[in-house]
Parts: C-alpha cells; structure tokens; sequence
C-alpha cells in the first residue's frame, strides 16, 4: 500500500511540473529558416506565388504519394487555395495566399485540420542580395495549453525547422535550373 501512494506521488508531481513547464511556454511560436538561392528574386518567387509548383520543392508534398490535392481561387497569387487529405504524416488541411508583394514577399493562412487543429501563418520574404535572392521561410501562430505542453517533450523549432531546411534546398535547386 505505501509503494502504490508513493508511486501515485511520484506522477503527481511529475504531472505537476511538466504543467508549469508548460505554463512558462511562450504564447505564440515562430520557426523560421533562410536560404541563400543563384536567382532573381521573380524566379523564386513564381515558385511559390503557385500552389501548383508546390509538388517541385515542398518536403511535405512527398508524405503521402496518394495525397489528394484540390486548388481553387486564383490560378496563383493572392485568392489561390491548396486544400489536400492525406495519410497519417500528411494530414488534411487548407492554404490561401492572402497577400503578395512581387517579387519579396507572400503571406499565407495555414490551416491544419488534422491530425492536429491549427491555425497559423506562413510567410515567404524574397530579398535580392547581388546576383541570389535571400530567401526567408517562415511560420507563426498561437500555441494553446495543449501545444504547450507538446512543446515541453518536443523542440517544434527543430523538428519543423528540418523541414524548412529541405524544402529551402529543393527550392535552390528548381530556382537555379
């Protein structure tokens, strides 16, 4: 009996600190990468002012092969939406580019809707530096309790930080073709 009240201590606390851990999280997050491309800064910024051209460089276009993909509004630019439905690690959600300034910068609303509702913004700044473009990737949003305590197990800046990184590659080599 005395090991099952200890025990039962034991997760309180535990429970109990990983809770304030939480609590300290900030209230928003922010990932951000950059990458330096050998191009005009209008070249990349035709790769991503078009959700069609996604499929080129995107790292998450490549989590499920089967992904549904639907685009509607604007052909690109601001109005154009990128709805997709995929497996496990793709997910479902919705993309709309609410503003562009050609060629330096688009700001899109990111919705996911599974496995994990979120709604975020992700922006993409083009800056020319020479002969490359300065190319900043970035997403931001809120982090509600339960992202928090997700955040006290898991560093978000790394994991989708990875991703930005891949991406950022894939669209160096597709900007510089």
């Amino acid at each position: 009996m005395l090991i099952a009240v200890g025990v039962v201590a034991v997760i309180v606390v535990a429970l109990v600190i990983i809770l304030m851990m939480a609590a300290s999280k900030p209230d928003v997050f922010r990932v951000e990468r950059t990458a330096t491309i050998k191009a005009d800064p209008g070249k990349v910024f035709s790769c991503i002012n078009d959700f069609h051209n996604w499929a080129a460089w995107s790292p998450f276009e490549k989590l499920d092969p089967n992904m549904q993909k639907t685009f509607t509004g604007a052909a690109s630019g601001k109005g154009a939406v990128y709805e997709w439905k995929g497996n496990k690690k793709a997910g479902e959600g919705r993309m709309e580019i609410l503003d562009t300034s050609v060629p330096h910068k688009i700001v899109i609303k990111l919705d996911f809707l599974k496995p994990f509702e979120g709604h975020n913004t992700s922006e993409f700044t083009m800056s020319p530096r020479g002969n490359t473009t300065e190319v900043s990737w970035a997403v931001y949003g809120p982090s509600p309790f339960m992202m928090k305590i997700m955040h006290v197990f898991m560093d978000m800046d790394k994991m989708m930080g990875k991703d930005f990184e891949a991406g950022l590659a894939n669209l160096k080599t597709v900007a510089e073709r």
